[in-house]
């Protein structure tokens, strides 16, 4: 595996690490499960699809991994914002998580496209 690729899968699992320690920290706090139990299966998808593409069957098996991994990067963004937007949200320690995953999404989406445009060469 090539040294970005490498370190890429490295920061989208400490990512997945860091949304873990979010939620159990929300926990703490919050009254909203539901909320809290989206956040934590989206935010972990994104590494896992990571992970799953890693052993894809074909390029377009791969593609569609990483398509998996940039919507639950949209989802954690969506959930992110709703935890920050009410009374427990604590501002300032989701800052640097929706930072984190908005730099993830548009690593991702970039991939995709340049996969799809060495698809179409």
């Amino acid at each position: 595996m090539e040294k970005i690729q490498f370190e890429t899968y490295q920061r989208i699992y400490q990512y997945a690490i860091a949304i873990v320690r979010y939620v159990k920290q929300l926990a703490d706090v919050s009254d909203s499960k539901i909320v809290c139990n989206q956040l934590l299966r989206s935010g972990t998808s994104v590494a896992a699809n990571m992970i799953e593409a890693r052993a894809a069957s074909s390029k377009k098996d791969f593609i569609n991994f990483f398509n998996h991994a940039l919507k639950s990067a949209n989802e954690t963004k969506f959930w992110l914002a709703i935890i920050r937007d009410t009374e427990n949200g604590q501002r300032e320690a989701i800052k640097p998580l929706l930072q984190e995953t908005t730099e993830i999404a548009n690593i991702l989406a970039a991939s995709i496209l340049t996969m799809k445009k060495k698809r179409q060469l």
